[in-house]
């Protein structure tokens, strides 16, 4: 034991220390949410469109897509192109493909960020096949649609975005699926 500490000293500071670490814990969000504004990186999308629905044919925003799986995720996963030309304010479409190569029924959920950050604000998706979780039976191969706006507002020095998805199993974490007759 340290010197001069009472046992009732050392377990005070072991539960302040216990404490502080449960209220880091809930501060890891909003400080992550910090870090990522303040570096530019991991861009969430913006929410529903309310601007005005009508297209900037004068200019024109390069959108590359980007589909990387993370480490424990076996599926085949692309856009069908690289990248498209848009005009702000026009409703856009991609599609991705998802292919499940296992012998076993599995479940994935697509995470979404864009680059740059500042442009994060200005790109709407309408439709997107990450709002809900994937299931692929053993060697199905599907076409997931992400359908979006880039805002009118984007700044005018922002030419390129980078749309890119993360996939992740979570097979393990989708609760099972009750058999009928049970």
């Amino acid at each position: 034991m340290a010197q001069g500490m009472s046992t009732r000293q050392l377990i005070q500071r072991l539960l302040l220390l216990v404490l502080v670490m449960f209220g880091f814990g809930f501060a890891l969000v909003p400080i992550y949410e910090v870090m990522c504004q303040a570096f530019g990186i991991n861009g969430k999308t913006a929410g529903a469109y309310q601007g005005e629905q009508t297209v900037d044919e004068a200019r024109q925003v390069r959108v590359q897509f980007l589909a990387t799986n993370a480490a424990d995720m076996v599926w085949e996963f692309q856009p069908l192109a690289d990248e498209v030309a848009v005009h702000p304010g026009a409703v856009s479409e991609m599609r991705f493909v998802a292919f499940n190569p296992t012998d076993k029924p599995m479940t994935a959920q697509a995470i979404p960020s864009v680059a740059p950050s500042k442009a994060a604000a200005f790109f709407h998706k309408t439709e997107c096949f990450c709002f809900t979780q994937q299931v692929l039976q053993p060697g199905e191969r599907i076409e997931m649609p992400v359908r979006f706006i880039v805002d009118r507002d984007l700044p005018a020095d922002v030419r390129h975005l980078t749309l890119a998805y993360t996939l992740f199993d979570i097979t393990a974490r989708k609760p099972p699926v009750p058999v009928a007759g049970r």
